[in-house]
């Protein structure tokens, strides 16, 4: 096997078929996204949804079951799914970083069977690796280790059948050398907190982990987490997911905010015109609202393919190439997050007050975005993109840059 498994780039009948199928999904999500939300419950059905539906091996190369699309396609879906529910676009776009996992960290003898276990299993893959954290002590023992310490926001670990964790060897031969490595949800002694309470993003199941003395087998090594150009193109691919995320919650509130405006059938008191809809300031508003989302679409459709296009290379790719890469969806990573925002926030102008009730439910699409938002800060994407472009500096590589 080449060192990452990705080739090509997707073309218009595999972009179709999977829009299709997100379409239904999300049709399905739409439905009650507001009541399964306030129940904050784990998503285990929402899940269950997703596997039905092939979301799950998208990716997985097709010689070992899965759907072999391209991180195009992913995107796409992860943007589709937004719109409806922003929970459970969250929970695929992580599943899908961390499902690839197998391709940027293991070895090219290895992934085989990593594949095959993850679409036999149906797993979803949950992760474990904030790196603001705690540092968690991975100590060698036998031909394993010892886990303890602690992580929040650990996204998927609630309802995942793996959760996958990077920690750095604190002693032994292989002291200071990250890896990452793959256990299952029931492992003894790691303990899932349901602690998550916050403004949005309520069924991503992100979990607080806590692990006693848990122990590591060699087996479940995925690999080192290693400075490799292809391997570290698995953070921009986390923080294009992220910019794709944040124009779904955008386009979802244009369409919910479309769908309010319409059903107004009178007009404010001093408007010469006939309903909210027809007035000019209402149709001025909605329309920066829509060239501005179409705009941030149009970017991070081109990313997305150029994405594919750069993972293709395989170990060819080189760190220059890797740090245009990451700068460009940096760009991306800015105008999403500010119209996501933005659009999620000023719909409420055409809408009005009787939009705010809770049985409305359009808060919805405001509490998601302004919550993952805040995942890292968007004016230190500023500083990266303005640093390359004034002195080609690039950011020192992290699970953020």
């Amino acid at each position: 096997m080449p060192r990452v498994p990705y080739t090509g780039t997707a073309d218009e009948a595999e972009l179709a078929q999977w829009r299709e199928t997100a379409r239904k999904v999300a049709d399905q999500l739409a439905a009650d996204a507001l009541e399964r939300d306030r129940k904050n419950a784990q998503p285990f059905a929402e899940v269950q949804l997703l596997r039905e539906a092939g979301l799950l091996n998208l990716l997985v190369p097709a010689q070992f079951g899965g759907a072999g699309a391209h991180w195009e396609t992913a995107f796409e879906v992860v943007r589709i799914l937004a719109a409806a529910d922003g929970s459970i676009s969250q929970l695929l776009a992580y599943h899908y970083v961390n499902q690839s996992g197998i391709a940027f960290y293991g070895a090219p003898e290895t992934q085989a069977e990593w594949w095959q276990r993850t679409v036999e299993g149906g797993w979803l893959w949950g992760d474990s690796v904030n790196p603001v954290d705690p540092t968690l002590t991975l100590v060698p023992e036998g031909d394993g280790f010892r886990l303890n310490g602690a992580k929040r926001f650990s996204t998927g670990s609630g309802v995942g059948e793996v959760i996958v964790i990077n920690a750095e060897v604190t002693e032994g031969e292989r002291q200071g050398q990250v890896l990452a490595f793959v256990i299952p949800r029931d492992r003894e002694g790691l303990e899932i907190v349901d602690d998550w309470d916050y403004l949005g993003q309520r069924l991503s199941a992100s979990n607080s982990l806590k692990y006693h003395n848990v122990r590591i087998d060699a087996q479940d090594l995925l690999g080192e987490v290693t400075e490799e150009p292809v391997s570290t193109l698995l953070t921009p691919g986390i923080q294009l997911a992220f910019a794709n995320f944040y124009l779904g919650i955008a386009q979802g509130a244009l369409a919910r905010g479309k769908q309010i405006l319409l059903g107004r059938k009178n007009a404010w008191l001093f408007s010469q015109a006939e309903t909210y809809s027809q007035d000019l300031i209402f149709q001025r508003t909605v329309g920066e609202l829509k060239a501005r989302t179409a705009a941030v679409a149009a970017l991070t459709e081109k990313l997305g393919r150029k994405f594919d296009s750069l993972l293709a290379k395989s170990g060819d790719v080189t760190q220059p190439e890797r740090a245009a890469l990451a700068v460009d969806i940096a760009e991306a990573k800015v105008v999403s997050t500010e119209v996501g925002v933005e659009v999620a926030n000023r719909i409420f102008e055409v809408t009005g007050s009787s939009s705010t009730a809770n049985s409305v439910g359009l808060d919805l699409f405001w509490r998601n975005v302004r919550t993952h938002s805040l995942h890292d800060p968007v004016d230190y994407k500023k500083i990266e993109v303005g640093a390359y472009f004034l002195r080609g500096e690039s950011q020192p590589l992290s699970l953020y840059t």
